[in-house]
C-alpha cells in the first residue's frame, strides 16, 4: 500500500458509517422489491425473513438483541430456471446504472451473473433452481436503481 492509498483510506474513514447505512438501506429496498418480481425465484439477502442464513445473520449482527442489524449492500437473486443463461446475460448487460464487476462496497452499483455449477460441486439445498446474480448496491438513488432493474427485466424476461 502506497502513501496515496493510505491518504485515500484516511479520507474515507469519517464517512464510512454513513456510506454503509446508505448501502444497507438501498439494498433492503431493492431486495424486497425483487421478491415481488415474477422472474426472480429467490432473493438471498441475510436481513430478509426466510432467506438462507437469516437466523445466523440475526444472531451475529445484533438484530437478535432487538436492533435492526446491518447487512451492507451485497445480496444475490436466483433468476427463475425457465430463463436461459443468454437471457440472464442480456438482463445484466441491459442494466444502465449497474456496472459488471466483482469489486464490492464502492460508490457504484455492480452486478455479476454466476454459474453455480462452476463454483460448487454440489449446489446448496437452500437455493431454488436458476441462475445466481449478485448485486453490490452503490450510492445511486434507490428509485433510479429500481427503474433500471425493471427496464432490464422487461427486456430480458418478457411476459414474466
Amino acid at each position: 500500500m502506497g502513501v496515496n492509498d493510505v491518504e485515500a483510506v484516511l479520507r474515507a474513514l469519517p464517512s464510512i458509517g454513513l456510506r454503509y447505512r446508505a448501502h444497507d438501506e438501498a439494498a433492503r429496498v431493492l431486495a424486497r422489491w425483487l421478491q415481488q418480481q415474477p422472474a426472480i425465484a429467490q432473493v438471498l439477502h441475510p436481513a430478509l425473513e426466510g432467506a438462507p442464513g437469516h437466523a445466523h445473520w440475526k444472531a451475529l449482527c445484533g438484530a437478535a438483541q432487538g436492533g435492526q442489524g446491518a447487512a451492507a449492500g451485497l445480496f444475490s437473486v436466483m433468476i427463475d430456471a425457465r430463463y436461459t443463461q443468454q437471457q440472464v446475460d442480456a438482463f445484466c448487460d441491459g442494466l444502465r446504472l449497474f456496472k459488471l464487476g466483482y469489486s464490492w462496497g464502492g460508490p457504484m452499483s455492480l452486478v455479476v451473473p454466476y454459474t453455480i455449477a462452476s463454483m460448487r460441486s454440489r449446489p446448496s439445498q437452500h437455493l431454488k433452481p436458476g441462475t445466481l446474480v449478485r448485486f453490490s448496491i452503490g450510492l445511486e438513488a434507490v428509485e433510479d436503481l429500481r427503474r433500471d432493474l425493471q427496464q432490464a427485466m422487461e427486456r430480458a424476461f418478457p411476459a414474466a
